[in-house]
């Protein structure tokens, strides 16, 4: 699973960028499927809600949802979107991750952004 991280200002500078800076970031992500994937090796990708859309919930002692506000107030960093992949090797993610981070910004340079690779886990044998 890759992992796209972004801070608030990131994503709430998006709407000061040029519309053509705007639209050449979504083609580049919406293309990504057809341009970059092998068949077979996307799974899933979504692009996730912001910081203002995000809330956590725990259950009370009764079971009751607690709901806050989310991500935390000194969370300077939040999950923007993911891409659930299965690939043959650690070096064809690391490929796929540094495409992906290359995603063009306002001024149509790369934005090289961080994405954390994280493989998705097996539960333990018992």
């Amino acid at each position: 699973m890759l992992l796209m991280q972004a801070t608030r200002e990131e994503i709430e500078s998006m709407s000061e960028w040029p519309a053509t800076a705007v639209r050449a970031h979504v083609d580049f992500m919406t293309a990504l499927p057809k341009v970059l994937f092998r068949d077979g090796e996307i799974v899933d990708m979504q692009g996730l809600g912001g910081p203002g859309e995000t809330f956590v919930v725990r259950a009370s002692p009764t079971g009751e949802p607690i709901v806050t506000d989310g991500p935390f107030p000194e969370t300077k960093e939040f999950l923007a979107g993911y891409w659930l992949v299965d690939v043959e090797s650690t070096d064809r993610v690391r490929e796929i991750a540094a495409f992906i981070s290359a995603a063009p910004g306002p001024d149509g340079k790369p934005m090289n952004f961080p994405l954390h690779v994280q493989p998705i886990g097996q539960a333990p044998e018992v």
